[in-house]
């Protein structure tokens, strides 16, 4: 083709250099040398992505720091504040980033694809990527601006739904909000309450902004319509107020935000922004010592009934909470902030899976698979198994017509992640794998096996993966063994799916093709081992030890691919631990730059495997990180501790502590057919008298449910279980306890302290 032979490079080259800009084509030239050569240097999903919050970040470059005497949200008000903890100097930074404070908590309805959000300081952005609402109470004598208060309090309600509230008080005075989501008039409703109060007459502010957790987010167009009580945005989303107000106000980019026009006499009933930083106020006045209720509605679909329409999609949700928990794990311990972060992290589970799985609301609102494997592990760990094969379903249809299930291009990981998670499912739910899925599990498997590079070279890379860009953050492109490791998974299930479908010789090849692969991983690991003079296992074949590391452990967890006290998975964790913690917890170096939660976790899952105590030092770190609404960001600042990294509600992190107390009170050695009960659970709560139980559970061999009642000075142990295939052996593992074999038949078991 004639663009093959056209000289696109000199013609690059030329015009970059007499335009004065460095040569992009050297550029690009030296980036590639500190990557492995690989199919693809970067993905486009990824290139996506950033570009995105570039773009964002070059927008609020021009709109915030020209404008400082505007409200702005919280991260905003503490990254902008050169008195705070939290500033960022912008200096030579192009584009201005929430790098601090990236949290948020969604609230919605199962089945329901809308998440508002709202942020620590009560800001709601009704629509994804779209416009907030704050409140402000205003007296002649101070002021309160939640954005700039120095404490909120905040909390998420279960008991109801789900809903979260947010408290700001400062001097005599108070605002409340509780922001949930309801079905009104057959419509899908974001509804915020708010309650203000003051000691002195004073004016309680609903402001419409022009942006969000991330950044602007334009207004164009602003209506007010009297007689509906509503303002209509950009002509496409209505407001409605459900108490008149008693003065309103509009301001452009051009007039200065609407903060400063509190008490202008106006009488216009729209405003246009060409900037598209349009701003509004409904004014309510407040009478001293008397509390103020107001609300306000957003209508999340645009017509009554198109909600009801769109649930034979999402057939398995009933638009309930109630009704979605039925039949679920329930867990119950004397440690509230565990209690609470369980409870909580099965809610934010299913609210993200409306039809596939997003592992965050708003900045990770995507499918990948990598993310939904390990969501739907917790999912059918707890029994939300229709759900999860509706996942996998989609999962299937995603698949390349070469078999590769790509997440983003040049990672190999997602093949074997499709796979195990298959297989998890019809191992934990007992149901035999699809006829339906039959095609897409060969060509999957045929995928990793032509994908492997020849094991004839005299290389470390022999027989592994290709280079390729890492899923995990693990550095430039390289060999990395997490995609190994995942392959071997992925071989290793799709064994077991075609034997269980009767394609007996295909699945001989495969698992002879997954331990083909893990020979070559090991001698790999050999060379490694004499080149570093360690057991421990770096990221790949020709990296040193350092936070990459992290992704070798998948040969313990979550694959058990090598048994938990194997010495390089311990030395591996013994490296983490003494290099890469910060304040007790896991921090990645690579992208990430903060604390991460859920790679913290695979670390106690990985001591947990091995009897090792400091699991549950990891799991006090955690719970101590999680947000006053139980959610973690990807990565949390080590100093601010507000999010650093991705989503501001990380569904990865809450899967990851799902699993984590599920494996404390029951974990499976599927190698050794085994059970393992109570290994994780902390001393103090059976040393002391009280109860706890966690079940039903799903695993490998059926449902079990553990209930456990301690007098201090001994231990009752009901075990309950419906297998519905070969029966494991069943050990009870108390910490400090020899252990106890449980008889087949055995339900009680007593355990003296």
């Amino acid at each position: 083709m004639w663009y093959r032979w056209f000289p696109w490079r000199f013609i690059v080259r030329r015009v970059a250099l007499k335009r004065g800009f460095f040569d992009p084509i050297s550029l690009m030239s030296r980036l590639s040398r500190f990557a492995q050569p690989s199919e693809v240097a970067v993905p486009i999903e990824v290139l996506r992505i950033g570009a995105v919050l570039q773009a964002r970040g070059l927008i609020n470059s021009q709109a915030i720091q020209h404008n400082l005497d505007w409200i702005w949200p919280y991260w905003v008000e503490k990254q902008f504040n050169p008195r705070s903890e939290s500033f960022v100097p912008r200096a030579f930074s192009l584009t201005h980033i929430n790098l601090t404070h990236r949290n948020w908590t969604a609230v919605g309805i199962p089945g329901l694809k809308e998440f508002p959000l709202i942020d620590p300081r009560g800001l709601v952005t009704p629509f994804f990527d779209g416009w907030s609402l704050d409140a402000w109470l205003i007296t002649d004598e101070s002021q309160l601006i939640p954005s700039r208060c120095p404490k909120s309090s905040q909390r998420l309600h279960i008991d109801e739904g789900l809903y979260v509230t947010t408290e700001s008080v400062w001097s005599d005075l108070e605002i409340r909000s509780r922001v949930q989501v309801t079905v009104k008039e057959d419509r899908p409703v974001c509804s915020v309450q708010w309650q203000a109060r003051s000691s002195r007459k004073g004016w309680f502010i609903v402001s419409l902004r022009p942006y969000n957790p991330e950044g602007v987010s334009f207004i164009h167009q602003i209506k007010y319509y009297p007689g509906e009580k509503r303002w209509l945005i950009n002509n496409k989303h209505s407001l409605y107020f459900t108490v008149p107000f008693d003065a309103h106000v509009f301001s452009t980019y051009r007039e200065g935000d609407v903060y400063h026009h509190l008490f202008d006499k106006e009488s216009r009933l729209r405003a246009n922004c060409e900037v598209g930083m349009a701003t509004a106020a409904g004014i309510f006045e407040i009478d001293p010592s008397r509390i103020r209720q107001i609300g306000v509605d957003v209508p999340l679909a645009k017509k009554p009934g198109k909600f009801n329409r769109s649930s034979a999609k999402t057939k398995y949700l009933s638009f309930n909470w109630t009704e979605s928990f039925k039949n679920t794990c329930r867990l119950n311990v004397p440690d509230e902030k565990f209690q609470f972060l369980f409870d909580a992290a099965l809610r934010t589970i299913l609210l993200h899976t409306p039809d596939e799985v997003y592992p965050g609301p708003y900045t990770y609102r995507h499918f990948w698979f990598r993310d939904a494997a390990f969501i739907l592990q917790a999912m059918l760990s707890c029994g939300f198994h229709d759900v999860a094969e509706r996942v996998i379903d989609i999962s299937i249809t995603r698949q390349k017509p070469n078999g590769y299930f790509e997440s983003q291009e040049g990672e190999w990981d997602s093949n074997g992640q499709v796979l195990w998670a298959i297989e998890r499912f019809c191992e934990l739910t007992g149901r035999p794998p699809r006829v339906q899925w039959k095609d897409a599990i060969r060509r999957a498997a045929e995928w990793i096996q032509k994908k492997r590079v020849s094991r004839k070279l005299d290389l470390p890379h022999a027989g592994l993966l290709p280079s390729g860009f890492s899923a995990e953050h693990l550095g430039p492109s390289d060999y990395y063994y997490w995609d190994d490791f995942w392959g071997v998974a992925g071989l290793r299930a799709a064994g077991y799916l075609l034997d269980r479908l009767g394609q007996t010789r295909r699945a001989e090849n495969f698992v002879q093709e997954a331990g083909s692969l893990m020979y070559s991983i090991e001698k790999s690991l050999q060379k490694a081992s004499f080149r570093l003079k360690s057991n421990a296992m770096p990221a790949s074949p020709y990296r040193r030890m350092d936070s990459g590391a992290i992704g070798s452990i998948a040969a313990g967890y979550p694959l058990q691919l090598w048994d938990g006290k194997d010495e390089r998975i311990k030395e591996t964790l013994e490296y983490l631990l003494h290099h890469c913690c910060v304040s007790g917890g896991f921090f990645h170096d690579m992208s990430h730059s903060g604390i991460n939660p859920y790679l913290t976790l695979h670390i106690a899952q990985a001591l947990l495997r091995a009897g090792d105590a400091r699991y549950l030092d990891l799991m006090n770190v955690v719970a101590d990180l999680a947000s006053p609404t139980g959610q973690w960001p990807e990565a949390v600042h080590p100093r601010t501790r507000g999010g650093c990294m991705g989503d501001g509600e990380h569904v990865w992190a809450v899967a990851e502590w799902v699993m984590m107390i599920r494996n404390c009170f029951i974990r499976g050695e599927r190698a050794r057919n085994k059970l393992i009960l109570l290994a994780g659970i902390p001393p103090q709560w059976f040393k002391s008298p009280g109860k706890f139980s966690l079940g039903p559970v799903w695993t490998s061999y059926g449902k079990a449910e553990i209930k456990a009642e301690s007098d201090g000075r001994c231990v009752r142990v009901h075990f309950k279980r419906e297998w519905h295939g070969i029966s494991p052996a069943v050990e009870i593992h108390l910490r400090g306890y020899p252990v106890r074999a449980v008889g087949e038949t055995e339900e009680t078991i007593e355990i003296p302290l």
